[in-house]
């Protein structure tokens, strides 16, 4: 309470354990945090959350639903007026949990997770620069994630959850998960937009929609996207080896030119 007043803190992240890279540490009993979240709630501190069960018997690809309906419904039921992000969403259960939601949860949306389903990591031979979690899934639940990006509900704004795993990583027999979008994030999310309909609703989406759901002021400094072919690395060089930049297989139309 005292980081959130004096500015210090804007949120705080909830990790379901082995959720995610590095999340081994993360909370596995959700009673055990609900002190910490009845003050929240009470000052108005938003919780962000990696939206998955970890158990094992749940299938990876049902995580998010089940975490909706196990987790997330009765925290928000036992505190109300906690405001909640759900970030990386994936499926269309969650964007719909979200529209029909009333009160204060939003939820954010990777540029990958636009683009691809999981035909795209595991059809024809395993894609590892492709695999992320939360997993990509049907092509069903992508077209339910880019209907909600574009279509100007403020509730939804963009979560790049840009990774740089290194090759090395990402190669291993068990690698790391993540896609590195960083590169050429705006150029995709433009193109998607575009192909959508819905230019007009871009500056929304990456850059006004967050902070004013987060209560903060907007960036000031602005970008320009020009309607020019983009160019970018197939890979970023770094002293732990290179890095591959994700690859949206297809043409970009949109370049960053200020």
């Amino acid at each position: 309470a005292a980081a959130h007043a004096s500015g210090l803190i804007t949120a705080v992240k909830l990790y379901p354990a082995g959720a995610t890279t590095n999340s081994a540490s993360g909370v596995s009993n959700f009673d055990n945090v609900a002190p910490v979240l009845e003050r929240m709630a009470e000052i108005g501190l938003p919780l962000c959350t990696h939206g998955e069960v970890t158990d094992p018997e749940i299938d990876i690809f049902d995580r998010e639903a089940v975490f909706i309906d196990r987790v997330l419904d009765p925290i928000r039921t036992r505190h109300a007026g906690l405001k909640v992000v759900m970030e990386h969403i994936t499926t269309a259960d969650a964007a719909q949990y979200v529209t029909e939601s009333a009160g204060n949860l939003g939820a954010t949306i990777t540029t990958h997770h636009l683009v691809i389903n999981r035909n795209h990591i595991l059809a024809g031979g395993i894609k590892p620069h492709y695999y992320c979690l939360p997993v990509a899934k049907r092509e069903s639940h992508r077209l339910a994630l880019r209907a909600a990006a574009t279509s100007g509900d403020a509730r939804f704004f963009l979560g790049t959850d840009s990774a740089p795993h290194t090759d090395a990583n990402k190669l291993l027999p068990c690698g790391c998960a993540g896609c590195f979008t960083a590169p050429n994030t705006m150029s995709i999310l433009a193109e998607v937009f575009e192909q959508e309909d819905a230019l007009d609703q871009l500056e929304r989406f990456t850059s006004l929609n967050g902070p004013d759901f987060y209560g903060l002021a907007p960036n000031e400094a602005t970008i320009t996207l020009t309607r020019t072919p983009a160019t970018y690395p197939d890979h970023i060089d770094t002293p732990d080896g290179p890095v591959t930049v994700f690859d949206p297989m297809m043409p970009l139309n949109w370049s960053v030119t200020d």
